[in-house]
C-alpha cells in the first residue's frame, strides 16, 4: 500500500492523463466513475483523492472482505470486480467534460462492455449517465436497459463533495447492487 500524495504542481500536471482501467473479460461487476480527478490521474489510481467514499462504499457493501486501498486497484480482478471510467481526460472537476465528451465516452464504454462481457456494469454518478446514455429520466438503481447480456446499475457518485449521500446510505445503495444482482 501506498501512501503517495502529490504536490500542487503534480496535481496540475495530471490534468488530461488516462489512467488504466482495471478490467478483464466475464467480471461479475465492471464499476464505471464519470473520469479521473487530478489526484487520481497523477496517482494512476482509481477513486485515490482522500475523502472520496468509493472504496469504504465497495467493502461497506459486501463487495470486498477488507477495506482497499486505491493502489491495490489490480486486487479487485480476483473479486471479480474493475473499473473504467466514462470519459478517460483527467480534470480537476467532472463538469469540466462536454456532454460531447460525455456522450462519445458512452459510446466508448458500450463497446467496451460488448468486448469484455461483464455480468452488471454500475455505473457512478447519476447526471454523467443521464447524459452519455442519453436517459434524462434514468434515476439510481437498475436501469430498464442492458448492454448485451450485461444489466446496467446507476449508483451514487461516491465523491466527497456528493453530501447528499452519507457513507451510511451510499453503503446500503453498494449493498443494494450487489443483493440484488447476484440473488438472480
Amino acid at each position: 500500500m501506498t501512501s503517495f500524495r502529490p504536490t500542487k504542481d503534480q496535481l496540475a500536471a495530471a490534468a488530461g492523463r488516462h489512467i488504466p482501467d482495471v478490467l478483464a473479460p466475464g467480471l461479475r461487476v465492471l464499476f464505471c466513475g464519470i473520469n479521473p480527478g487530478l489526484y487520481s490521474a497523477a496517482t494512476g489510481h482509481h477513486f485515490a483523492r482522500p475523502g472520496n467514499r468509493f472504496w469504504p462504499a465497495l467493502y461497506a457493501g459486501g463487495f470486498t472482505p477488507r477495506l482497499l486501498h486505491p493502489s491495490e486497484q489490480e486486487q479487485l480482478l480476483e473479486y471479480g470486480l474493475g473499473i473504467t471510467n466514462i470519459a478517460p481526460r483527467a480534470t480537476a472537476r467532472a463538469d469540466e467534460l462536454t456532454a460531447a465528451e460525455l456522450r462519445e465516452g458512452g459510446e466508448q464504454l458500450t463497446a467496451k462492455v460488448r468486448k469484455h462481457r461483464p455480468r452488471c456494469l454500475a455505473i457512478v454518478g447519476i447526471t454523467a449517465y443521464r447524459i452519455a446514455f442519453s436517459s434524462p429520466k434514468a434515476t439510481i438503481g437498475r436501469q430498464i436497459v442492458s448492454i448485451g447480456e450485461t444489466a446496467v446499475w446507476v449508483l451514487p457518485n461516491p465523491s466527497g463533495l456528493n453530501a447528499h449521500w452519507t457513507p451510511t446510505t451510499l453503503a446500503a445503495e453498494f449493498a443494494e447492487l450487489r443483493e440484488r444482482f447476484y440473488s438472480e
